[in-house]
């Protein structure tokens, strides 16, 4: 097994960039705080498990070279950001028209934990901005010599996306517990419906206006 990692010189650094990114606020630790604000700490930790799958898939690809498509062709740089994009739009359009009704700050949320799940690993396949990080940082840890490059690249990115996964998971213990004074107040559900659309607008226009560089 040892040999399917890098030697400690790479390893270590690899694992003190990995935490410093990974404490670094982005799009997966944004979507994840607006889960929780809007629904509470279920569709919080649901989404951080939703990103830890679909950050997986993007390992997995890179591992076996498909991230390579999206680096060298245009066209499938941009059809994927578009499609992402025009998710997060979508999403954005049901927190607008949900309108902080009472039912999606209590325990009854409107979307179930399944749906939530699928839409957090949408919302990071659809992003080729991942795909392209994960092919440009983990090779510059990966040792060709010792072999085994795919599980290597594979090994990093599972280690990346634990550590990832844990940040997202704080994220939304600590940001669900902060809303639970709002469910009393009408025009604090509406506000957080609002902020919960925002931030998808707002992620939506970052990906879409996302070059490959």
């Amino acid at each position: 097994m040892t040999d399917l990692l890098p030697p400690w010189t790479l390893l270590a650094p690899f694992l003190v960039a990995a935490f410093a990114l990974n404490l670094t606020p982005g799009a997966d630790m944004t979507y994840v705080l607006a889960r929780s604000l809007a629904q509470g700490r279920e569709a919080g930790l649901v989404s951080a498990l939703g990103i830890a799958v679909g950050s997986a898939i993007h390992t997995t690809a890179a591992a076996i070279g498909l991230s390579a498509l999206l680096l060298h062709s245009e066209a499938a740089f941009t059809t994927v950001k578009i499609g992402g994009a025009a998710y997060l739009v979508w999403l954005a359009f049901k927190a607008f028209r949900d309108g902080g009704g009472t039912a999606s700050l209590t325990g009854q949320a409107p979307t179930s934990p399944g749906r939530i799940f699928l839409e957090a690993v949408m919302t990071n396949v659809l992003n080729p901005k991942v795909a392209l990080f994960i092919l440009a940082f983990l090779p510059q840890f990966v040792a060709p010599a010792q072999g085994h490059v795919a599980l290597q690249i594979l090994i990093l990115g599972t280690l990346f996306n634990i550590g990832g996964t844990a940040v997202n998971i704080a994220v939304a213990l600590s940001t669900s517990a902060a809303r639970g004074f709002v469910l009393g107040s009408s025009k604090m559900r509406r506000f957080l419906a609002w902020f919960s659309g925002l931030v998808f607008i707002g992620l939506a226009a970052r990906l879409a206006f996302a070059e490959r560089s």
